[in-house]
């Protein structure tokens, strides 16, 4: 069951989370670029040569057609939504189904949000990013979680954001947290027709290395109203809580276009 302690201790590291320590840095100018300097558990940071976010330049991509759409089986499960100081984070209490990676299953556990976007697409970022955190509990899996990204720009109201509007209002402290009853995150809509896929890590520490990441090519929309909702929703050290892009070095992105495959074989 997911509920074991070790997965419990597992998906509150690899997460998202950050310490307490961690909060009272962001709040006193020691932000992301002094992550890796102020623990030593936290040396990936600086150290790392698999970091996240990155750009998502076209000129570095590479077409991958066997990869194949991304396959998800959600489904509708009882959700908590809390405001952990540096975002919104709503997390599903039982079982709320996976994505399928390379034969691998991953389990949903939560989600959460960052504005502006964390990952930028040729130098550009946009307003706001979805994160829905995966965990793998099979022993012989190295690559323990995968992140499936959302980017949103401003346009139209999200649908699935609206839904949260009260509940989001509702969590100014961080010991608030608010049950939601059964929530569907196929409502996400996170796609998996076209998607960019790379190995990073955790944005934020202990910037642990191995997270398979998968962004969603489509970029959905929000409206200013939403972003704003988000961003006063947090500690003001957290209004903007993107982590700046992070150097690519020799890593690959993969891309799968259902409708570039024809012209690529």
């Amino acid at each position: 069951m997911i509920q074991s302690v070790s997965g419990h201790s597992l998906l509150r590291v690899e997460s998202h989370v950050h310490t307490r320590r961690t909060k009272q840095k962001l709040g006193s100018g020691k932000g992301p670029k002094q992550w890796g300097e102020m623990k030593k558990e936290w040396a990936a940071c600086k150290n790392g040569v698999m970091q996240s976010p990155i750009d998502l330049s076209s000129q570095r991509v590479k077409l991958i057609p066997n990869l194949g759409k991304l396959n998800t089986t959600y489904k509708p499960c009882n959700a908590t939504v809390k405001n952990r100081g540096h975002d919104i984070s709503m997390e599903w209490m039982g079982n709320a189904g996976s994505i399928q990676i390379n034969g691998t299953e991953y389990l949903l556990k939560q989600c959460h949000w960052h504005s502006p976007s964390e990952h930028s697409i040729n130098g550009r970022r946009n307003a706001m990013e979805l994160h829905m955190v995966h965990l793998s509990l099979e022993t012989n899996v190295t690559n323990k979680i995968a992140v499936v990204g959302v980017l949103y720009k401003i346009g139209r109201a999200n649908s699935f954001l609206s839904k949260l509007t009260r509940d989001v209002k509702s969590t100014t402290d961080q010991k608030d947290k608010r049950n939601m009853g059964m929530i569907d995150p196929r409502k996400t809509k996170i796609g998996g027709k076209n998607y960019y896929r790379y190995m990073g890590s955790l944005t934020v520490p202990p910037c642990t290395e191995g997270v398979i990441w998968i962004i969603n090519k489509k970029i959905r929309t929000v409206s200013r109203d939403q972003v704003k909702l988000f961003r006063f929703a947090v500690h003001d050290y957290a209004e903007m809580n993107a982590r700046p892009v992070q150097p690519l070095n020799l890593r690959e992105i993969q891309v799968y276009d259902r409708n570039a495959r024809s012209t690529n074989n």
